[in-house]
C-alpha cells in the first residue's frame, strides 16, 4: 500500500506545478512568435499547432501532454 501512497503523493503534488508550467511556456513561444523567426512556413504552422494543441491539452487539464507538447514546439523555436 504504501508504494501506491507515494506514488499518488507524488503525482497530487506535480500536478500544480505542470499546471502553472503551461502558461508560462505559452507566453514564451508567443513572444518568440512575436518577435520573428527564421522557421520555413511549414514549421511556423506547426509550433503554431502545437502552441494550440497545448493550450487545449492544458484547458482540458491534461497538463504532462500540455508540457510535452508545448516544449516540442519551444524546442522548434530554439527555446530549449
Amino acid at each position: 500500500m504504501k508504494p501506491i501512497a507515494l506514488a499518488l503523493t507524488v503525482l497530487l503534488t506535480a500536478t500544480p506545478v505542470l499546471a502553472s508550467q503551461c502558461p508560462a511556456d505559452m507566453a514564451a513561444i508567443d513572444a518568440a512568435l512575436a518577435a520573428g523567426t527564421s522557421l520555413s512556413d511549414a514549421d511556423l504552422a506547426q509550433v503554431k499547432a502545437l502552441r494550440d494543441e497545448g493550450e487545449s491539452l492544458h484547458g482540458s487539464g491534461d497538463h504532462a501532454a500540455s508540457v510535452e507538447t508545448l516544449a516540442r514546439a519551444k524546442k522548434m523555436l530554439g527555446l530549449e
